[in-house]
């Protein structure tokens, strides 16, 4: 079974170098492309009152990346300022980018989203702090709301783009492989934006034989809501996907 990774292209690769040395057929086909932001300087800005912040939310390892790359000469993050990140990928980014290991809150379990990583944050006092969510332009703004209603004082600061990608040859062939041998792919979803693209690179596709694994019911959903035939509601990491790769059948759930 071949799987296909639709995350943006340097998470996507990480995740198919995993795979291939687990001796499984990944394949990037990334449905999403990230693209700097026109203007960086609320990029330089965040940076210069980043220490009167109690809290910098990153929604993704792309966030991190783009944030990191306006930092101020001898900039270091200070000890005072908590770094959040929804999943694995993107504390892995914070902690290269030299974010000290105190400063990192992250979701445990298996679910790696927001509402997970809410769960760690919400014991704390939020009244009157300043907290900033890094993200591309627009997303969910769920956790904004309920540190808000915590009582924090909450931005949001676009560090990219999500953009719809152009699809090469390459990527184009591997998208009617996996239509015309659905029962031989496994998708992997992270991203419901992924999901609506995937329903304008391929409009009026039927994926009533194909399967799909996702980490949020949400994407779940969107999946559900395309077509797919069969979809999971698993967290998504290497291991477990060389298994389903071997047993030649979609993934089962972490609740089954």
């Amino acid at each position: 079974m071949r799987i296909i990774i639709t995350r943006p292209l340097a998470q996507a690769e990480t995740l198919v170098a995993q795979l291939h040395a687990a001796a499984v057929d990944g394949v990037a086909l990334p449905l999403i492309d990230i693209a700097p932001v026109a203007d960086v300087q609320p990029l330089q800005r965040a940076w210069s009152e980043l220490p009167a912040r109690a809290l910098l939310m990153f929604v993704s390892a792309n966030a991190v990346h783009h944030f990191m790359r306006q930092r101020p000469p001898g900039g270091n993050w200070p000890l005072q300022v908590l770094a959040g990140s929804t999943g694995p990928g993107t504390s892995a980014a914070l902690r290269e980018a030299g974010v000290p290991e105190s400063c990192v809150v992250e979701p445990s379990g298996v679910d790696y989203d927001s509402e997970a990583l809410w769960q760690r944050l919400r014991g704390r006092d939020w009244q009157g702090r300043r907290v900033q969510v890094v993200r591309g332009e627009g997303g969910r703004d769920w956790l904004a709301e309920q540190l808000a209603e915590a009582g924090a004082q909450v931005e949001f600061l676009a560090a990219y783009q999500r953009v719809l990608p152009q699809l090469d040859a390459h990527a184009r062939a591997l998208l009617a492989a996996a239509l015309a041998q659905p029962q031989a792919h496994l998708w992997v979803f992270s991203s419901s934006q992924a999901v609506a693209h995937l329903r304008q690179l391929a409009a009026g596709a039927d994926w009533a034989a194909s399967a799909a694994v996702a980490p949020h019911a949400r994407i779940v959903a969107a999946l559900q809501r395309l077509g797919f035939g069969q979809v999971r509601h698993v967290a998504i990491d290497a291991a477990a996907l060389a298994g389903a790769a071997r047993e030649g059948r979609p993934i089962q759930s972490a609740a089954s």
